[in-house]
């Protein structure tokens, strides 16, 4: 019996991943790419805009409905419709300056009383905060030499002095014992002993220590019975009717310093109260480690509520000349910084702004749109060059 002969069976090859899936074959590199320049096109026309040169090739059409704001509906015929927008006029206001920075003060007229001689007390100061004039005696030493000093000074220049007296007696009637030279030595012996009673008088009033101003006692621990060296410290003395505060002012806020610039502070005792002043002085140099200069202000303090060595917080205004002020959401950023739309006939412009200063809401710029222009406060970040704008409601 003739074998049969088997049929071949011819497999075709199929990749594992279609067998199961059917899907098709991937797409190669230069395919990727130009699908990838086309998805990075399209952004980029969304977000900034066809170029001009592309959209003249697409045609009028094309350019309008490319240069539509992003969000704007669009009408028949491809026109777009006008992106809805508040307005307001370009305003200008004068910004306010305000410097804030903690200093100290210590009275205007002050003085430390120290002992210019030796000795014993014998009365003490008063009590501590009491107020005193000019000349009010602070402290006695003793003083007994110095008064037995002034006697026999006093002694000596009445004996001269009755010398004196005796040969100018005897001259007068014509007595030639007494010689012109003899006279003259009475006369210096005279001078001499008189100079001698005012140095002990000297002597003896520097045993009582007064007060060199007027003022407000502070705390003395010196008491009846001690014993003082030339030049110990007896106790001070401040006339706080004026204060003098000091604090130091940044270098960037040095333009608000001058003599007489009002100066208004505060502390922490009296909170709500303000206390006003004039700055009187100023350093010619700035610190070179802290980069500031230190400033003196006179603080009136006539109702004697500061004290001496109070901290304070100090402030310091001044307004600035008239500049534009608008809406933080008008402010829009790119390239090239900061800018304002500005709305003319329905259409709106982008003007470039530098920001001076800023305060909550508001922004103080410097800029070259006219005043009162009309500027986009609300909707400015849908905005592009040319764009149609309409507005829903008008800010005054």
């Amino acid at each position: 019996m003739a074998h049969r002969a088997e049929p071949k069976i011819i497999r075709k090859y199929v990749p594992k991943d279609t067998e199961a899936t059917g899907a098709k074959k991937p797409l190669n590199k230069l395919t990727v790419t130009i699908l990838s320049l086309g998805v990075l096109a399209g952004a980029y026309g969304v977000a900034f805009g066809v170029p001009d040169q592309i959209a003249q090739l697409w045609g009028n059409a094309q350019v309008e409905s490319a240069a539509a704001p992003q969000g704007a509906s669009m009408g028949p015929r491809g026109q777009s419709r006008s992106t809805t927008v508040v307005l307001a006029p370009l305003e200008k206001r004068a910004y306010t300056l305000v410097l804030r920075t903690v200093g100290s003060a210590v009275s205007l007229r002050r003085a430390n009383v120290i002992a210019t001689e030796a000795g014993e007390v014998v009365q003490a100061a008063p009590h501590a905060n009491k107020l005193i004039e000019k000349g009010d005696v602070i402290l006695r030493l003793d003083d007994r030499t110095e008064r037995l000093d002034l006697e026999i000074a006093q002694a000596n220049r009445d004996q001269a002095q009755a010398t004196v007296s005796r040969y100018r007696g005897l001259r007068n009637n014509g007595n030639a014992v007494v010689t012109d030279v003899a006279l003259s030595e009475a006369e210096v012996a005279l001078r001499l002993a008189e100079a001698n009673v005012g140095l002990a008088e000297v002597a003896l009033e520097d045993r009582t220590i007064l007060a060199p101003i007027s003022g407000r006692l502070g705390l003395s621990d010196i008491h009846v019975g001690d014993r003082l060296s030339t030049g110990d410290a007896i106790v001070t003395i401040d006339d706080s009717t004026t204060l003098l505060a000091t604090f130091e002012v940044p270098e960037r806020s040095i333009g608000l310093l001058a003599e007489g610039k009002p100066v208004f502070v505060s502390t922490p005792t009296y909170v709500g109260r303000i206390f006003e002043g004039s700055v009187t002085a100023f350093d010619s140099r700035l610190d070179s480690v802290t980069r500031s200069a230190t400033v003196e202000a006179e603080i009136d303090n006539s109702e004697g509520l500061l004290l001496s060595g109070m901290t304070f917080t100090t402030r310091m205004t001044e307004e600035t000349d008239p500049l534009p002020v608008v809406p933080a959401t008008a402010i829009t950023w790119d390239s090239t910084g900061a800018g304002i739309w500005i709305e003319d006939n329905g259409q709106v412009s982008r003007v470039s702004v530098t920001i001076r200063y800023r305060d909550g809401n508001q922004v103080w710029v410097e800029t070259d749109a006219p005043d009162g222009s009309q500027i986009v406060t609300e909707g400015a970040a849908k905005l592009r060059e040319g764009s149609k704008v309409g507005t829903a409601q008008s800010k005054e």
